[in-house]
């Protein structure tokens, strides 16, 4: 092959990437947003309620039949000043009868509580689901939860983040305990002389990772590489042990302190450098950074070099990680938290919207892309993503104090 042959080949690989590039940059991804209902709730999960092999929505006092999307009752929640008692809604079959529960927790409120799926009698009725307690932690001020799995035994754990930076920080566990229940009528099947029954019912037991501190902001991921999932809050962050994590404390590092930050936050590896990166917003004010994280010292602390994602807008109170476009990797999803602080933070009364982020590995940096910009929508406490409509590609739930949402993902229209 001549020199000219390959150049004009290799002029025309170029041109033709180059189209290809501009023509995915020009056709970002279209989205129609469905109001569920308004109120003031800010939690949201995604999951099939009613085993019809469907995906329904989870959001406060009300769960939402698919395909329409029909409002059910699920559970009294009372309102408090702006907000309602209820701080984030996690699915989950606590009792493994085969039909999902919900687990919520509260701002002020101690205890941690399930909500048990009446079934499909139940639902069709439309009952109430029945509220047990699973723990009172005897913490209070608590900004926000996750429900996942630290350990690695495939059973998820569940994390309260507290504004108090003195807090403890700790992990609840799901297990059982026994328990004595009075039993009615005589002669009863497993009763024993006083008239009770022992038996085993779902419960969390703490399991306490450091007495030190907490603080708003949290995220869950393996920060210094050494193979274990560690636990980031507002005034540090907490180092697994290689061995009986779930006996003894972990090692604090305060590597920054007042982070403020969104819950959650997120750890990944952006740059392909094999080191774990953080993704971060401020909770309540202006500001979506990443942490470009370039090892540690001889201390175990972390070393960052910062930099800004976007700051036009304030209160990116979640952080959440989807592949919307399917090409393989994920994109970053945000928005305005609508009102929090009632409207007394920085920016706190401008338009609400929510946005997805593309990462350039090549580049290093995002490029923002709306979702929904009419002022209608915005986050809460959690974003999920789920294919909702079962075209194959994920659609978007959010609640927050400008309503329950349903956000379809129509493509590149």
């Amino acid at each position: 092959m001549n020199s000219m042959k390959f150049s004009m080949i290799c002029l025309a690989s170029g041109m033709l990437l180059a189209a290809s590039t501009q023509t995915f940059a020009d056709k970002p991804l279209k989205f129609e947003a469905k109001r569920l209902t308004v109120d003031a709730n800010e939690g949201i999960d995604v999951a099939d309620v009613d085993n019809d092999g469907q995906l329904d929505i989870i959001s406060g006092r009300n769960w939402f039949r698919a395909p329409e999307y029909v409002p059910h009752p699920l559970r009294m929640i009372e309102d408090w000043n702006g907000y309602v008692v209820s701080n984030g809604d996690f699915a989950y079959d606590v009792n493994k009868d085969g039909w999902v529960d919900l687990i919520s927790g509260g701002f002020l409120q101690t205890e941690i509580c399930w909500y048990e799926n009446p079934k499909e009698e139940g639902l069709r009725l439309g009952q109430m689901w029945k509220k047990h307690v699973l723990v009172d932690s005897q913490l209070s001020q608590n900004e926000g939860n996750l429900f996942l799995d630290i350990d690695g035994d495939d059973v998820p754990e569940f994390l309260v983040n507290s504004w108090n930076k003195t807090n403890p920080t700790c992990v609840w566990k799901l297990t059982t305990k026994e328990v004595e229940q009075k039993v009615e009528g005589k002669g009863k099947s497993g009763a024993n002389a006083s008239g009770t029954l022992t038996t085993q019912v779902p419960a969390l037991d703490k399991w306490l990772i450091g007495e030190r501190a907490n603080g708003h902001g949290m995220a869950i991921g393996d920060i210094n590489n050494d193979g274990l999932t560690d636990i980031l809050v507002g005034q540090g962050w907490y180092e697994q042990p290689a061995e009986n994590a779930d006996s003894q404390q972990w090692k604090y590092h305060a590597d920054w302190l007042d982070w403020h930050a969104a819950v959650p936050c997120l750890v990944r590896d952006l740059n392909g450098d094999g080191r774990n990166d953080i993704i971060w917003a401020k909770g309540h004010d202006y500001g979506i950074y990443w942490w470009e994280v370039t090892g540690v010292d001889e201390n175990g602390s972390l070393q960052w070099k910062e930099h800004e994602i976007d700051k036009s807008f304030s209160q990116a109170h979640a952080l959440h990680f989807a592949d919307l476009d399917g090409d393989g990797q994920d994109e970053l999803i945000t928005g305005k938290r609508v009102r929090a602080h009632n409207g007394n933070d920085p920016g706190g009364r401008e338009p609400a919207g929510i946005y997805y982020y593309e990462w350039d590995p090549i580049a290093l940096k995002f490029t923002r892309h709306d979702i929904d910009i009419s002022g209608n929508v915005g986050i809460g406490l959690q974003i999920r993503t789920a294919d909702l409509d079962g075209d194959g590609k994920l659609d978007i739930a959010v609640a927050g104090k400008s309503g329950t949402h349903v956000i379809f993902n129509r493509g590149q229209k």
